[in-house]
């Protein structure tokens, strides 16, 4: 079995600046693919950014050149940097990672999900 744990977020003013962490465990045997999603109310899931295990990385447009995603594969832990926050940002934020477990099942799982407000 494979966990996603995710920890930071919260309330922010415009500007401001949050970190999100998330890190897998289980019986892990390789770590691919791991991301940000986001859902705003009323409306679908989203790709924030993604990052593979050889660090090539991918952003949505409205997040480039303010939020930074980096992974450290010795720990299967991805962090999300997000920097100059807006209004728009505010949703909730979901760890997403493509595992090949020691069974040798490869499959996507998600973070329970984590608060991202941005408020004055």
């Amino acid at each position: 079995q494979v966990q996603l744990v995710e920890s930071g977020g919260g309330l922010v003013q415009p500007g401001g600046s949050l970190r999100l962490s998330c890190a897998a465990s289980g019986s892990i045997r390789s770590v691919y693919n791991m991301g940000w999603y986001r859902q705003a109310p009323g409306k679908q899931r989203e790709l924030v950014a993604v990052i593979t295990s050889g660090a090539g990385i991918n952003y949505a447009d409205s997040v480039k050149g303010r939020f930074t995603i980096s992974r450290d594969n010795a720990l299967n832990t991805v962090d999300l940097r997000m920097n100059s926050l807006k209004p728009e940002d505010t949703a909730v934020y979901y760890c997403n990672a493509e595992v090949l477990s020691s069974t040798n099942y490869r499959s996507k799982y998600w973070g329970q999900g984590t608060q991202v407000t941005v408020s004055s």
